[in-house]
């Protein structure tokens, strides 16, 4: 019997790896789940590999640093982030809000 290698990741890898990321998207701050959960929800799958990269760089750093960064307090450090930044910030300003209704 001859298996066939995948260049592919299989679906249970891509389950795992949403799962890894939904967790690691879940803060301790109530605010940054209202951000991060949904934007990874909507908009994930439809990003490029390089700002996926990115948000999986992003949502490893620390929830103070986020948290300013998302409510446009300063910009990100680091200027490789910004654009990631953006897009969870205009996801949150423009994007589906019928999860909220009744909170």
């Amino acid at each position: 019997m001859t298996t066939q290698a995948s260049s592919t990741p299989s679906s249970e890898d891509a389950s795992a790896e949403r799962k890894r990321l939904y967790w690691h998207s879940r803060r301790g701050m109530w605010e940054l789940d209202l951000l991060l959960i949904p934007f990874l929800d909507a908009c994930y799958d439809q990003l490029d590999a390089g700002l996926q990269s990115d948000y999986r760089r992003l949502i490893t750093l620390e929830d103070q640093d986020l948290f300013t960064w998302l409510m446009r307090r300063e910009k990100a450090q680091d200027p490789s982030l910004q654009p990631i930044v953006d897009r969870i910030i205009e996801h949150a300003e423009n994007g589906d809000r019928s999860q909220f209704k009744g909170l």
